[in-house]
């Protein structure tokens, strides 16, 4: 719903920064016989962060620009420099949003500088110099930073305010909140002047409040009928309802049959709402009717207070601030729930699944494994190694020969493609020329050349 500069409702795109890619370099200095790998770490990627914000009244900015990207991390360097992290990117909602996912709600900020991290920044690949190990002192392995997050995410806003003004187009409600606040919203004499919420500060015998001014409500609003349930959301939020009625009643109906629509419009859409305190004030008392009508809805209308007043002069106004004061301080703030949602219990996903297509394709997905192949650099033999080394230790391979993988058969892993040969087989540049770095022997290596020694010199 978007009218002017008012917008309740937007679908935004995120994506958290990229992990910085490792580095691959090793310590080359005069006089320095054995340098060895000297590869920093990338850095972090940034986080998406939303946050709440209470001088903002709109989403309107958001849908201008729906696509929002943190800063990727920055490539490890020599000398075991590591990356810049990237920086998070902020973005500033009003109060009352609420943060869908999936259907799901991720977060419902309400207070000024709630937030919550929607999309996480990917990990820095590591590089070369954490990959050393007493048997492998050069390797020549760094890693690839890890791709942030992306998430398609659903800001709705739902105004806050302490009370509602509500009621038939035309009743005099954007009169009522101009004459007791300093907003400004456009009046005219026809209805559906207004055609999005106001918000408006009221300042009463020492008591500030904020006022909302929500759209006519039509009979069937709450079925989607006219501006439909769009408005009625807004209503919500508030703690006390004011029910402005036209003497002159509104669409073939007289006054009191129009309160009786409202009532009933509130109580289909939202149980809650027909509990709220509410008070009934007749507009227009300068008009011939509105003492009648004034004197049916009393009669009526037992539960509520019903008063009587002109918006337009002014005649009446403070007494029904005095009641809305009055109201207000012996209604309880209601209990915000939580700014974020409560984490469900952690369950624990399968590493990898397996799965083969129509045209015999086998396909490998799982978040981890996916993981693993966007991080492994395969322009460097020794990752491609170590990347089928995690396989067979995640029991991927077994799984694949369990499965029934025959030599040959194609596989896709997060996005590559691989033929299996009795082990992952991807083409791979062959290995770069010796650099004066040399690999020490393991005790087994040693063992075996000795035995190979002594059996030649037997024969």
């Amino acid at each position: 719903m978007q009218s002017g500069s008012f917008l309740d409702r937007v679908k935004i795109y995120v994506t958290a920064g990229k992990g910085g890619d490792g580095c691959l370099s090793f310590r080359r200095e005069k006089f320095i016989e054995f340098g060895g790998p000297n590869g920093g770490n990338g850095g972090r990627g940034g986080d998406v962060i939303i946050r709440a914000e209470s001088n903002l009244t709109t989403l309107l900015e958001l849908a201008y620009n729906p696509h929002i990207e943190a800063q990727n991390g920055e490539k490890g360097g020599t000398y075991n420099k590591t990356g810049r992290a990237g920086e998070d990117k902020i973005i500033l909602v009003p109060c009352g949003t609420i943060i869908r996912q999936n259907g799901q709600i991720l977060a419902d900020l309400t207070q000024q500088g709630q937030e919550i991290i929607v999309a996480k920044g990917g990990s820095g690949g590591r590089g070369n110099q954490s990959f050393k190990t007493r048997n492998h002192t050069a390797p020549r392995i760094a890693e690839l930073g890890q791709p942030g997050e992306e998430v398609t995410l659903i800001l709705e806003l739902k105004v806050l305010a302490d009370l509602g003004l509500v009621g038939f187009p035309n009743a005099g409600k954007s009169t009522f909140l101009t004459r007791i606040s300093a907003a400004r919203p456009k009046i005219a004499d026809y209805p559906f002047t207004t055609l999005n919420p106001n918000l408006g500060i009221t300042m009463h015998k020492g008591r500030s409040f904020a006022t909302a001014d929500i759209p006519g409500i039509i009979e069937g609003a709450s079925e989607g009928k006219g501006l439909g349930y769009q408005f009625l959301k807004h209503i919500e939020r508030t703690r006390i309802l004011l029910h402005l009625v036209d003497p002159e009643g509104f669409d073939g109906m007289d006054a009191a049959q129009s309160v009786k629509v409202i009532e009933n419009e509130l109580k289909t859409f939202d149980k809650e709402l027909a509990k709220k305190p509410r008070i009934i004030a007749v507009n227009k008392m300068d008009l011939p009717c509105a003492q009648k009508a004034y004197e049916t809805i009393k009669k009526k209308c037992k539960k509520c207070k019903v008063m009587l007043m002109s918006a337009a002069t002014g005649e009446g106004v403070n007494e029904v601030l005095d009641e809305v004061v009055k109201v207000l301080s012996v209604t309880p703030v209601p209990v915000e729930k939580p700014a974020v949602k409560e984490a469900a219990l952690h369950t624990v996903e399968p590493m990898f699944r397996i799965e083969k297509d129509e045209d015999g394709v086998i396909h490998i997905t799982g978040k981890k494994v996916e993981e693993f192949i966007r991080m492994t650099n395969f322009a460097q033999p020794e990752a491609v190694t170590r990347l089928r080394g995690i396989f067979k230790k995640i029991g991927l391979e077994k799984a694949l020969l369990k499965f029934g993988v025959q030599d040959g058969d194609p596989l896709t892993v997060g996005g590559r493609e691989f033929e299996w040969n009795g082990n992952f087989d991807e083409e791979a540049p062959t290995a770069p020329e010796h650099t004066g770095y040399k690999r020490r022997e393991t005790k087994n290596e040693r063992l075996a050349k000795r035995r190979a020694r002594r059996e030649a010199k037997k024969q």
